[in-house]
């Protein structure tokens, strides 16, 4: 608590070891359990292993056309899957086709690869925005696509998910699929931004 009794003025992470604590002292959270999970989620699941399921991509073909036939199978090969992950569809952005993702109804994302959604993708804003007037929300977001590019919008349900392909920037050619992994960003992943070269 702060001198005046408002915890909010607090940064998060205090506010929330705080909390942790609480619900530890009380026995309602086992810290192990919370340590575990938390593991899961920076180590096992999330963009990381997006990126690794595009870095393939890019650097072998026949792994390519087998995520966009079967994006699900494909993206196990690699040992990524499970809850929320039990059908993912991958779309290809091009030189003329841009892909991009949003949930109207709620939620819904494909956490194996890409992680917990971000809060903007949650927001209703961005749900109903990104439908409506796709080109000036990306604009929004910091994303310039030219007018002769066809935009589609893939809306996530709960029995399919999507996830994008981003074009692999030029100048990235020589690169191996170690070295493209770090250029990924879940951004690209939900296409809402590019994969920039180095």
């Amino acid at each position: 608590m702060t001198s005046d009794g408002s915890a909010e003025r607090l940064p998060p992470a205090l506010r929330t070891e705080a909390l942790e604590q609480l619900l530890t002292e009380r026995g309602l959270v086992d810290p192990d359990a919370m340590d575990r999970l938390i593991t899961q989620y920076e180590t096992n699941v999330g963009p990381l292993n997006g990126a690794k399921v595009v870095a393939r991509a890019w650097t072998d073909p026949a792994y390519r056309r087998r995520l966009l036939d079967d994006g699900t199978a494909a993206i196990a090969e690699l040992g990524f899957g499970g809850p929320q992950g039990e059908y993912v569809v991958v779309v290809e952005n091009t030189a003329t086709t841009h892909n991009v993702v949003v949930c109207t109804l709620c939620s819904c994302y494909p956490w194996p690869v890409l992680g917990l959604p971000p809060s903007w993708y949650k927001d209703p804003a961005y749900r109903a925005r990104m439908v409506r007037e796709p080109r000036t929300v990306l604009s929004e977001m910091g994303l310039e696509l030219p007018g002769d590019v066809e935009i589609i919008v893939r809306d996530s349900t709960s029995e399919v998910r999507w996830l994008v392909l981003p074009e692999r920037p030029a100048g990235t050619e020589g690169l191996t699929e170690e070295q493209l992994v770090p250029l990924v960003t879940r951004d690209a992943m939900v296409g809402v931004a590019r994969v920039e070269a180095p």
